[in-house]
């Protein structure tokens, strides 16, 4: 079955999830950020590629971090952006989804940029602008529900080839709320796809999803011994806006077992880097001495990200 994030050519006409990308394609697009990072030193940070392009930023969830770095990358290659404000727009009003998007269509828009709590909500639209002949309108997934969050997972890839350069010889620990993580996800699948040595995940039971070993990660409940070894820590947020029920005794135990200390983080190669997709909640998931120390890459990170949107914008919409 042919993957709907390409076209007839092979080359991407979507970005809906890392799951299914061919490694070279995620290769290019690591490859074309590169070039771009070099925009964000300049006097003036502005390339032409999308000049004359609209981008739709439709955010049906809150973000700060994400919508600002995708509207900056935006700018940065010329594109009119659009933000919609959606507590005020035609949905709330009882326009459906696809209504909404067609609307928007007919504004001559050539992206959207969404984010959704319902799993599929980017890939719903995708099928949508192929059903009524729309090919040459691009989604890119900013996040909808558990399922994937593609540029967090591209970005991170892009932190770990800056720093550890290859992937090959690599073991990387994901630690925390794993079963609510569309980033964990959208991590797991691009290490292995880049063919990562190890990936573990570190989690209690109850914040792993059941089926996570057919991922083809090693799981460990003990973060000593999950964290032992590892050249990369990346951890996650607790997600309890979308937790149901008590799955935690409570946050200072949580931060007990599974908060990354200095004293954990001596587990890990000396070398470890830190990462985390933020926001941060500093003395849950993450040490203060940890999140500020020499081994946390946590604001590149940041940087690395508009310069990872810049790159798949400019793939989708600029050839």
């Amino acid at each position: 079955m042919r993957n709907p994030q390409l076209n007839a050519n092979g080359e991407l006409s979507h970005l809906l999830s890392i799951e299914g990308l061919p490694r070279e394609v995620i290769i290019h697009i690591l490859d074309t950020a590169s070039s771009f990072l070099k925009v964000s030193t300049r006097d003036v940070k502005k390339v032409p590629l999308l000049r004359g392009k609209s981008v739709f930023n439709i955010f049906f969830e809150n973000s700060t971090r994400t919508r600002t770095t995708f509207e900056i990358a935006a700018k940065r290659l010329s594109a009119d952006v659009i933000n919609l404000d959606v507590t005020r727009s035609s949905t709330a009003k009882g326009e459906t989804l696809l209504d909404t998007v067609d609307n928007l269509v007919a504004m001559h828009a050539d992206m959207f940029v969404v984010r959704h709590a319902a799993s599929g909500a980017p890939h719903l639209i995708a099928d949508h602008l192929q059903r009524i002949g729309r090919n040459d309108v691009h989604v890119v997934n900013a996040g909808d529900g558990r399922h994937s969050h593609p540029t967090q997972g591209l970005l991170d890839m892009y932190t770990i080839r800056h720093y550890k350069k290859s992937f090959g010889e690599l073991t990387v620990a994901i630690v925390g709320d794993i079963l609510h993580s569309r980033v964990a996800r959208s991590d797991i699948n691009a290490l292995t796809i880049l063919g990562a040595a190890e990936v573990r995940a570190i989690a209690p039971e109850t914040l792993l999803p059941t089926e996570i070993r057919k991922l083809g990660v090693r799981v460990f409940h003990d973060m000593a011994a999950g964290l032992r070894d590892c050249d990369v820590v990346i951890m996650l947020r607790l997600q309890n806006e979308r937790m149901n029920g008590a799955l935690l005794p409570s946050a200072r135990e949580y931060f007990r077992c599974y908060g990354l200390t200095p004293e954990k983080l001596a587990l890990a190669k000396p070398d470890a880097i830190v990462m985390h997709p933020g926001p941060m909640n500093r003395g849950v998931e993450i040490h203060t001495e940890v999140a500020d120390g020499p081994q946390a890459v946590i604001l590149p990170q940041v940087t690395f990200g508009i310069a990872v949107r810049m790159a798949v914008m400019g793939i989708l919409a600029g050839n």
